[in-house]
Order: structure tokens, then sequence, then C-alpha cells
């Protein structure tokens, strides 16, 4: 399931920036011809639209779809992707950046002012940003179902760009219905990962109308809990075993790794509540003299074990 979450969010970046790149095409063609799709000035304006053809760029989220317009002159050159250029991380950092929570107009242009030069005025791309952030705006504030079994919430460091590049957070949450589809929920970008960031994006989630989840489930962030209970007081919370596996991984010599990993095993794929638990006590007696620390963190870990809670089908 942990896996399938990943393969989710790497998906929405995948599908998010085939979406925006597509648009910002459209929107170049739209200010080359100087009239919208439909407008019949364009009947008498001496070129038009000619259709487009299709064209893959690979990403390191995956091949982009992408719809390259034509005009009827054969006059128009698109800038957004650098012909018969395969790739463009540029073009990635820079259209993900598009998506932060709250971006400005100006950040925006001053971003595509970088990747267009002096191709188009100031007019140009402020119209074909207004295009993009129309659409993201949309995804952030469509309304949201009012129950979800599951909710996952992590973040993952992508390189943004601003004055330079750097590594920067983005907070993501996906849902699972009762039906059991997935759901992105949010997203959001922020310099570092906290609790206080989470509590915000939850505290939106309510705002769009979800109202009951069963369980939340995030790495060990400290605060995480506090911030889950507090926007959802009736959920119940259960910390990330792949986390905790790596956390007690870092903790304990390498000839133990092995033999720690595979007892550890043994708590969380015990066959009922009480197998766990007694399967946690064997565990720390065998380890509590190497590695106080591992056994006694997982002891007082209230969360460690609430996916026990229900049943088996959403374990």
């Amino acid at each position: 399931m942990l896996l399938t979450k990943k393969q989710d969010i790497t998906e929405v970046f995948r599908s998010h920036l085939e979406m925006a790149i597509n648009s910002l095409l459209a929107t170049e063609l739209t200010e080359f011809l100087d009239y919208e799709k439909y407008d019949r000035i364009g009947f008498n304006s001496g070129n038009s639209r000619n259709g487009s053809y299709s064209r893959t760029l690979h990403t390191e989220y995956g091949d982009l779809t992408l719809q390259i317009p034509r005009d009827r002159n054969g006059e128009f050159k698109q800038q957004t992707v650098a012909p018969y250029k395969r790739s463009n991380d540029t073009l990635e950092e820079t259209v993900i950046h598009l998506f932060k929570k709250g971006i400005t107009m100006s950040e925006i242009a001053n971003l595509i002012e970088k990747m267009y030069g002096h191709h188009y005025t100031p007019q140009t791309i402020s119209n074909m940003t207004k295009a993009v952030t129309e659409t993201v705006e949309a995804f952030n504030k469509r309304p949201l179902h009012d129950r979800y079994v599951c909710v996952y919430l992590d973040a993952t460091y992508i390189a943004v760009r601003r004055d330079t590049v750097s590594k920067e957070a983005v907070y993501i949450a996906v849902g699972i219905r009762e039906d059991g589809s997935k759901e992105v929920l949010a997203y959001t970008i922020a310099p570092t990962e906290s609790a206080y960031n989470w509590k915000e994006l939850l505290e939106e989630l309510k705002d769009r109308g979800v109202e009951d989840v069963l369980l939340f489930v995030s790495d060990g962030l400290k605060g995480m809990a506090d911030a889950v209970f507090t926007v959802f007081p009736k959920a119940k919370y259960q910390v990330c075993l792949v986390h905790v596996a790596r956390n007690i991984m870092h903790k304990v010599r390498v000839e133990d790794r092995k033999e720690v990993c595979e007892d550890f095993k043994t708590i969380h794929q015990a066959k009922e509540a009480e197998a766990a638990k007694k399967a946690l006590e064997t565990f720390c007696e065998k380890w509590g003299k190497s590695y106080k620390k591992v056994t006694q963190g997982l002891l007082e870990n209230p969360y460690f074990l609430t996916f026990y809670q229900f049943p088996k089908a959403i374990w």
C-alpha cells in the first residue's frame, strides 16, 4: 500500500506537468495568433490554427504526451519545449514551482520570463501564467468527499528554483475512499517539513468538505499526531511502519540489521493484536540490552499498532 501511495504521488506530478505544459503550448499559440480559439476574428487574420502533433517528453516523473500546436502558415515556433529535445530539467523545476500554494503572479512571471527570454512581452507572459494558474487554483479549491477510510500524509523533497536551486518539502495528502479508490486531496510546498504546516493542510481539507477520516498514516514527525487530532479529533493515527523500520536500521549495527528487520516484521505481521503485543515483548527482550533506545521507542509509541483496531481488509 505504501508503494502504491508513492506511485500516486509520482503520477500527480506527471499528470500536472503534462497538463501545465500543454496549457502553456495552447496559450502560446493563442498569443501568437492574437485571437482566441473560437473567435471569428481568426477567419480574417490571414493565419489560423492547423491542429497539432503529438510528442513525448521524458521527465523524472514519467513520459509526458504533449500536443504541439501548429498554425496554417507554418510561422509559429513554440518556445515551451526546445525543438527535438526530449527532456528539460529546468522546465520541470519551473512548472512544479507554479503549483506552490499562494504563489503570486509576479513570481510566476519572473520564472517564465527566464524561460522565454525576449520572445514575449510582459502582457503575453501574464496571459500565459493566468491560463495555468486558473487550472491549478481549480484543482486546489475543488470540493472533496466528506468521508475517507484512510488518508496518507507524507512529504518528499524536490529541487525548487528560486534565485537559486534548493530542496524544499512537498506536502502531499492521498485519500482512500470506501470503495478503495484513491485521490490526491491536496499538496503544497514549504521550505521544510513541520507539524504546523501539516495542520494548515488538514484545516484546508476540512474547509473543502472532509468531515470524517477513520485513519491517518504518516511518519513519526514530532507533533504530527497532535496536529491530526486538533483538526479531526475522532480520527485514529498510525505511524508509518516503513519509516519506523528505517529508523531502527539506522540505530543498529550492520551485522545485526537483517535479523533485527526479520524480528521486527513478526510484530506488525501478526495475525491479531494480542499476538502483535507478544511479538513486541519478545523483540524487546531479545534486543533490549543491545539497543535500549530502539526497544524503548517502540514500547513508548502509542501509535505503533493502531491498525489492529480495524478490520483485516484495512491492514
